[in-house]
Formats: structure tokens, C-alpha cells, sequence
């Protein structure tokens, strides 16, 4: 499976999962990831819990469950590399636009960069192989 194209011919909901040093969890709607390379997605995030999370426990996971009947989609198992506070940067990469009074209303943005460790489709375990 190549992810930028199947992202980018795919519809559906995204959630990121992630936990404190502690253990406890947190789930957040989030957009289709922006495919990098075949082990590297970056998501834009504000300084929320899913982003405050990762300063603590860099393990993630994001589900995307596609649109349609059943129960089709892909889970990513994540190592956070970095992020990256360029504000052209992220400019370049927003797929959301606001006016720039409401996007500074909404706080900071990160480009948070992961690796992408193993991919399995949405149901059961069987692990798919990204080229």
C-alpha cells in the first residue's frame, strides 16, 4: 500500500490517540495525515491535549475509518520525531483555511512529524506492507 495515495483518494474520519507519562488516554478527531514519505506523516496541531500528550509520551496511534458500509480504514502506530513551530512552513501545508484573525484566536500551531513503525488494516491484525 502506497499511504499518500491511499490518503489521498480515501474519505473518512481520522482519530489520534495518545497518553500522558502516566497512561492515560486521549482521543481526538483529526484530518488525513500529510504523507512525507513511506514511513513519515506530519499532522498540524494547536497546543491541545493530543499535542501536550506527545511532549510527555512521544507513542501514537491514528485510526482512519473510511466512508461507506462496514468497517474499512487503517491503523498507524506512531514514534513522534519532532515538530516543528515554521510558521511558512505550516502555512504551505494548512489545508484549512481561516482568516487570520480566527487562526490566531485558536492558538499556536505545531507540524509534529512521526514515524510510522507498522500499519494494519482496521479490523484484526494483519499487518500491511507500505511501499
Amino acid at each position: 500500500m502506497n499511504l499518500k495515495t491511499y490518503f489521498n483518494n480515501s474519505k473518512g474520519v481520522g482519530v489520534v490517540a495518545t497518553s500522558d507519562n502516566k497512561g492515560v488516554v486521549d482521543t481526538a478527531i483529526y484530518s488525513k495525515p500529510h504523507v512525507l514519505s513511506t514511513d513519515e506523516i506530519a499532522f498540524i496541531m494547536r497546543d491541545r491535549l493530543t499535542h501536550k500528550n506527545l511532549e510527555e509520551n512521544r507513542h501514537a496511534n491514528y485510526l482512519f475509518l473510511e466512508d461507506g458500509q462496514g468497517y474499512r480504514g487503517v491503523r498507524l502506530f506512531l514514534t513522534k520525531i519532532d515538530e516543528s513551530t515554521d510558521r511558512e512552513l505550516i502555512a504551505s501545508m494548512t489545508r484549512r483555511h481561516l482568516t487570520p484573525e480566527e487562526d490566531l484566536a485558536k492558538g499556536d500551531k505545531f507540524l509534529v512529524r512521526f514515524k510510522v513503525n507498522r500499519v494494519l488494516f482496521l479490523i484484526g491484525g494483519e499487518e500491511i506492507i507500505v511501499e
